[in-house]
């Protein structure tokens, strides 16, 4: 597949990587272009910045958002920070956005007042529903959003059998998911479709939590499992 991965932050370089790794075309998309090249020092966990990273990774194409969703034009990751979100997909244009199929993997994470962040929308919304209101005919499903980069690429760094969820209106679209999700090395009976878009709710709350856990345990390797008969 031709595969747009907007955001080009370390979820966004693990998650072209490995799709690179499938023998998919991947173009990674970002605001400006120079700038990004011009972002050669370490982000604020320690990690390339994706003018360095780039370099090493010349299968990669680094392009604007708008080029990347026209070249990746099969399916969109989307790995950026929760607040770019309508900024970035704007950008694209629901033209471009209309029938495509995008992964959103990202949460609603205000790290204004410091860490741990608290969400800036919860409860009786999500992001994951309001993108999909301002873009109706953007087959949205949120997925991988519950763990860190790592585990979402390579399941089986993690011993035994782990959850990830999926949620979204349009169920050819979590079926084109699921696949990905298969390829990465999940299990069929772990990967649980909870529904439609607003039961991305339940997802993006698990964050604050998420977040609690890796303060307490400082190892990004581990996952939630839902042991349930009836989960699948």
């Amino acid at each position: 597949m031709n595969i747009a991965v907007l955001g080009t932050g370390s979820v966004g370089q693990t998650l072209a990587v490995k799709l690179h790794s499938l023998d998919h075309s991947v173009f990674m998309g970002t605001r400006n272009v120079e700038k990004s090249l011009a972002k050669t020092g370490k982000d604020s966990w320690g990690n390339e910045e994706v003018g360095t990273w780039i370099k090493s990774h010349p299968e990669i194409s680094l392009v604007t958002f708008k080029k990347a969703v026209q070249s990746g034009n099969d399916l969109i990751v989307f790995a950026m920070n929760g607040g770019a979100a309508m900024d970035c997909l704007g950008s694209v244009g629901e033209d471009l956005l209309g029938g495509k199929v995008m992964i959103d993997i990202t949460n609603p994470l205000d790290f204004s007042n410091g860490f741990p962040p608290s969400l800036t929308v919860c409860n009786t919304d999500s992001l994951a529903e309001q993108i999909q209101r301002k873009y109706p005919s953007l087959r949205v499903v949120k997925s991988l959003n519950t763990m860190s980069h790592l585990v979402m690429v390579d399941p089986g760094k993690i011993s035994g059998d782990h959850s990830v969820f999926m949620s979204g209106n349009d169920h050819t679209a979590k079926s084109l998911v699921a696949s990905v999700l298969a390829s990465f090395g999940w299990k069929e009976h772990c990967i649980i479709d909870l529904g439609d878009i607003s039961t991305a709710r339940g997802t993006e709350m698990v964050l604050p939590l998420w977040l609690r856990l890796y303060g307490k345990i400082n190892d990004p390797y581990f996952n939630f499992h839902i042991n349930s008969a009836q989960a699948k």
